[in-house]
């Protein structure tokens, strides 16, 4: 057995101790997990945060997460590995980038050329792309650093371009026109759910198109009035009576002139407005699928810069909003527009800046989802993988099968460059994973690589396997795959997990993880989703510097079940800084009193007391539920338990019964058996402890006689004996009698330290029972005198109680002043009295009744529950003064 020494200081100082211990952890390696083959692998890859990102909430609580079920395992004795790493972020770091040089130097990325563009990203990147794993370090993430990743890293980059060339050769991936999300800002399609919808207060505008016969009109409604410049159809429901004439005939587009066929088309909606639909194939991805089908051409009025294009006429030049405003006043003037009306709708905003998004048809990289989707679909039908809590699996099965293909190309520099080369001569394409110096059927070497790089999500597809060494067969991969379980928040089930999922299978033929553990989100006290724009954001840097990083990491946790989202308050972490003191001054108390201890003994040879066994049998329920909750990822639940036996068993009571014994007032075999199971029991509780609260409990635990060089590398406790349930009764009746003694002498605000007499009334069985345990009462009532005997005659001038059929007498004689409490108690009577008099006087009103709302109703019959008790019982404190 080691120590530290016994004693630690008198105030728990979070910044003194975190620092010292991450720093031993990680030059003691605690963190790296080897392949060893004695134990079983556990595995967990870190959702990749931003390269350039800064730690937030949403971070904390992810990370908080995965560190308590590393840390658990690694102490039942798993070869544990938290795979890290940073995620390269396409999109978000090259405007990050972008914009720094604009503002720094007045220069575009295209002033600089791509080459020196890179070289500027890459050196943002070495500069501040450590800044997030730091943050992480400050949390107390136990990940293996030496096993640390980055999307774009050679070994990555090398399973992203395996993955592409293998999908191309299947013919998987191809290259075809079609509508995409296009970012005019960001310069860039985004794929599907990069698009964020958005309800918006716009307009909905009723137009006309005449029938080129002359016959009249054909009237649509549209919220984008400007994209009917490059209308080239409307289409009806063939199932709509109304239209089944008009089908055939065609219109002229106002002001353009183009005249456009009327086509059938089951996609139409007949009670949607007028049931026509103005058709723009370039402009919209539903109508591009009309298109497709009705082989109508497509006109791009729109162009890349969100600017109107030489095909929108006299339009050309204009930004989309300036031509709608043109459009319409036109319109107008020329009677072709016959309502505006106010409309609510959904807007495709980017998820990176905001910008309303524009459907473009473009030539793009896809990959065919279908046939990789099925299996997917599969495995999670199947329950080979597991989604906690379960109903989240339908948010991803809802996703999956309604899967569109995915647009994996992006016109960005900063990325993985898609592996495909174009043959100047012979005009061919074709994919290669080592770049070619030639081309592969005609031998030129005037080839060119495709400028495009892919979506920064098609490497984190790849993540569970690439990080872990694919495509070359490591030790690793073949140790730690399938890794066991993935811990995210459930926004991106689509954007990642869907794609891990199916990636895996295809290339790995196994599943990537058996359990996807989702959370939800953190949102501020009043339930509000943080966010940059309501500046209600909380830094979990200032939370730790001024709370300690284990007060964050209880509250981020505790109170909030799996998949639920979090309230986040400053005074929950207090609340929980508050409880880590608790822990401090309570084992501060014990070192003091373990001075002269060296745990010789086994507990079992120890003469255990009525509150030993008590406090070992709470203890190893203490151990058996944490486990279970941990085992079924109730990480909240797992938390509440080791919070109320601290709190409310170990602190208030068992430490606070033991003390006269530690004290030596029974003798020094009694005070090394209590020595012995405060010892136990808080060594094996802080170990419980240590998944949610690493810092506090090392450094406690260190200063406690121990085996090992660290609580993060000892044993997972186990629970001492069973559960003793009599144990528990017996203790509880006597902890009930201390209660109800305690709750009397607060209301009759007898003095703290004054010490009083009790008398208890008991049957036999109990009388024994509670003699055994008449120093405890006597200890934690505060009492000068107690006697326990058979039930007898009451005490006169008595307060009394009855707990577990036992009675309690507390004498008021000399306690308090009889004729004040008897007037108090009869002022209290009368207020109690008028104010029940007045609302069932209420609820005997037919019309109050009838008329009230319901809600007020209930509320004067709950008041008339409420006042009905409180009479009672100042009735009987009454008469028990006996007053006549």
């Amino acid at each position: 057995m080691t120590t530290m020494g016994k004693e630690i200081p008198k105030v728990y100082n979070p910044q003194e101790v975190e620092d010292k211990w991450y720093r031993f952890w990680e030059e003691n390696r605690y963190f790296h997990a080897e392949v060893d083959h004695n134990k079983e692998p556990f595995c967990i890859v870190i959702p990749p945060p931003n390269v350039t990102g800064q730690l937030h909430m949403g971070h904390a609580l992810d990370e908080t997460y995965q560190d308590i079920l590393i840390r658990w395992k690694r102490m039942q004795g798993y070869s544990a590995l938290w795979l890290p790493g940073t995620d390269h972020a396409g999109i978000a770091t090259q405007a990050r980038v972008e914009e720094h040089i604009r503002e720094e130097e007045g220069l575009s990325r295209h002033d600089l050329g791509r080459e020196k563009f890179l070289e500027r990203v890459w050196a943002w990147k070495e500069e501040y792309g450590n800044r997030i794993i730091n943050q992480l370090k400050k949390l107390g993430s136990s990940a293996d650093w030496e096993r640390e990743r980055f999307t774009m890293d050679e070994g990555c980059s090398r399973a992203v371009r395996e993955v592409f060339v293998r999908l191309y050769e299947e013919g998987l991936i191809y290259q075809g026109h079609y509508s995409v999300n296009w970012c005019p800002r960001c310069s860039t399609t985004l794929s599907d759910i990069e698009v964020e919808h958005t309800e918006r207060a716009g307009k909905l505008y009723h137009i006309r198109y005449p029938f080129t016969d002359g016959s009249g009109y054909a009237q649509v409604a549209t919220t984008r009035p400007e994209t009917m410049l490059g209308d080239t159809a409307i289409a009806v429901n063939p199932n709509d009576e109304r239209y089944k004439d008009i089908i055939g005939k065609t219109v002229t587009v106002p002001i353009v002139g183009r005249v456009i066929p009327i086509v059938a088309d089951e996609y139409v909606d007949p009670e949607f407005g007028t049931g026509m639909v103005k058709i723009t194939p370039a402009h919209d991805p539903n109508d591009f699928e009309i298109g497709l089908r009705h082989d109508l051409p497509r006109v791009e009025v729109i162009g890349l810069d969100a600017k109107m294009t030489a095909e929108a006429g006299k339009y050309e030049g204009m930004d989309r909003y300036e031509c709608r405003d043109q459009l319409i006043a036109d319109l107008r003037t020329e009677g072709f527009l016959v309502d505006i009306e106010d409309h609510q709708h959904a807007v495709g905003e980017c998820y990176r800046c905001d910008t309303t998004v524009e459907p473009l048809v473009s030539k793009q990289w896809f990959v065919k989802m279908k046939p990789l989707a099925e299996p997917a679909i599969e495995a999670v039908k199947n329950g080979t993988i597991r989604f906690v809590p379960e109903r989240f699996s339908k948010n991803y099965l809802h996703w999956m099968e309604n899967i569109r293909d995915w647009c994996i190309s992006r016109q960005l520099w900063w990325g993985h460059r898609i592996p495909v080369w174009y043959c100047d001569d012979c005009g061919k394409a074709f994919a290669a994973v080592d770049d070619p110096t030639h081309c592969k059927y005609c031998s030129s070497e005037r080839i060119h690589q495709d400028p495009d790089v892919l979506d920064t999500w098609f490497s984190s597809a790849l993540w569970p396997f690439s990080t872990l060494g694919w495509p070359e067969q490591t030790e690793e991969l073949a140790y730690f795959y399938p890794t066991s379980v993935l811990v995210t928040g459930f926004d991106i089930i689509p954007f990642w997990v869907a794609r891990m999922i199916f990636m895996s299978l295809h290339f790995m033929g196994e599943k990537p993880f058996s359990d996807v553990l989702i959370h939800g989100l953190v949102r501020d006290a009043q339930g509000r989703k943080m966010s940059k724009s309501l500046g209600n954001g909380v830094d979990p840097l200032e939370v730790i510097a001024e709370y300690g990083a284990d007060a964050l990491r209880l509250s981020l946790v505790t109170g909030v079940a799996p998949g639920n989202d979090l309230r986040f308050s400053a005074e929950k972490v207090e609340a929980y800084r508050n409880f880590a003191n608790k822990i401090w001054n309570a084992s501060r108390f014990a070192l003091m009193n373990l001075e002269d201890f060296e745990p010789q003994k086994d507990l079992a040879e120890l003469e255990l007391s009525l509150a030993d066994q008590w406090i070992l049998s709470r203890y190893s329920f203490a151990v058996t539920e944490v486990t279970r909750f941990l085992e079924r990822y109730d990480i909240g639940e797992g938390a509440r338990v080791i919070y109320d036996f601290i709190w409310s068993e170990l602190c208030d009571w068992y430490i606070e019964i033991i003390k006269p014994r530690l004290y030596g007032r029974y003798g020094e075999e009694s005070r090394l058996a209590a020595q012995h199971v405060l010892w136990y029991v808080l060594k094996n509780t802080l170990q419980l402890l240590h998944p949610y609260m690493p810092f506090i409990t090392e450094e406690i635990w260190q200063h406690l006689p121990h085996e090992g060089e660290s609580i993060m590398v000892a044993a997972w406790p186990q629970p001492w004996q069973e559960r003793d349930i009599e144990i528990e009764k017996t203790m509880g009746v006597v902890m009930n009698v201390i209660t109800e003694i305690r709750t009397i002498r607060s209301e009759k605000q007898v003095q703290p330290g004054r010490r009083i007499k009790a008398i208890i009334q008991a049957d036999a069985e109990k009388l024994a029972l509670l003699k055994n345990a008449e120093d405890y009462i006597v200890s934690l009532a505060g009492l000068e005198e107690l006697v326990i005997e058979a039930p007898g005659t009451k005490p006169e001038q008595s307060v009394s109680a009855v707990t577990d059929g036992i009675e309690i007498f507390l004498p008021l004689a000399g306690l308090v002043d009889l004729e004040e409490e008897k007037k108090r108690l009869e002022k209290e009577l009368d207020t109690a009295e008028k104010e029940l008099a007045r609302a069932q006087a209420k609820l005997a009103n037919e019309g109050f009744i009838s008329k009230a709302p319901a809600q007020v109703v209930e509320k004067e019959r709950e008041k008339v529950r409420t006042m009905s008790e409180t009479v009672e019982k100042i009735k009987k404190l009454l008469e028990e003064m006996q007053v006549d």
